[in-house]
């Protein structure tokens, strides 16, 4: 008598959508496949870009003490937060960039300031925080540099200035800024935030280090010389 054939255990479900997935279909036709593709792409997208854009909200910045109880905290009372025009300036509109792929850079990037936060705690503490502050301020300078202080244009422009609007002494500075080819961070390294001690300098060696990585070209002006013309104006209103 011969032996009767076992069958083989049922593959699991995991398995079976598997072999569904990866096997050539006999029963649905290549329009339809296409269809569900293009939808669960769709879907796919939008799941990815509602992600991104949470991620990007001033709420989701200060979701972290280092951020909640040290930046943010200067940042209120401050034009950018309160003023008589009621158009705020929030975290994301100066430190994110707005097109799709700096943005997705810079959120990339990020991943490392979340590996500082939950591992090494590298500014835990309001101590140190400030011991870092000056490397923390100068990476945004150079970013900023960099792009020609595109997140500060993205509302304010050289171009739709009406300088008769404008104190004497403001509009004769940001006339020398145009001329001269100057960017915002130059002259408005802390508009929101305090600045670290000794600010100045770590800033004319954040440019230094730019230049000589000819990464940006030369300004035409001494930046420190504009720098010392707005504060006098700072000081005097």
């Amino acid at each position: 008598m011969s032996d009767q054939p076992t069958s083989s255990p049922r593959p699991g479900l995991i398995r079976r959508i598997w072999r569904f997935v990866a096997s050539p279909s006999g029963v649905f036709s290549l329009g339809f496949l296409l269809v569900i593709g293009f939808f669960a792409g769709i879907i796919f997208w939008g799941g990815f870009h509602w992600a991104l854009e949470m991620t990007n909200r001033e709420e989701f910045c200060i979701g972290c003490h280092e951020m909640r109880d040290n930046v943010y905290a200067e940042y209120q009372g401050t034009i950018h937060q309160n003023n008589r025009s009621g158009v705020r300036a929030t975290c994301p509109d100066c430190h994110v960039p707005k097109d799709w792929g700096p943005k997705l850079i810079r959120k990339v990037q990020a991943t490392k300031e979340l590996y500082g936060h939950f591992i090494t705690q590298s500014i835990w503490t309001e101590e140190k925080f400030q011991e870092k502050r000056i490397d923390l301020a100068s990476n945004e300078w150079a970013r900023m540099k960099k792009t020609d202080s595109k997140e500060c244009r993205n509302c304010h422009a050289f171009e739709f200035m009406d300088f008769t609007f404008q104190e004497n002494r403001a509009a004769e500075s940001h006339q020398k800024a145009l001329d001269d080819g100057m960017t915002c961070i130059d002259c408005h390294q802390g508009i929101a935030h305090n600045l670290p001690p000794n600010y100045l300098e770590a800033y004319k060696d954040v440019v230094a280090d730019l230049e000589a990585r000819g990464v940006i070209e030369p300004p035409k002006s001494d930046v420190a010389a504009a720098k010392v013309e707005v504060e006098k104006f700072l000081s005097n209103n």
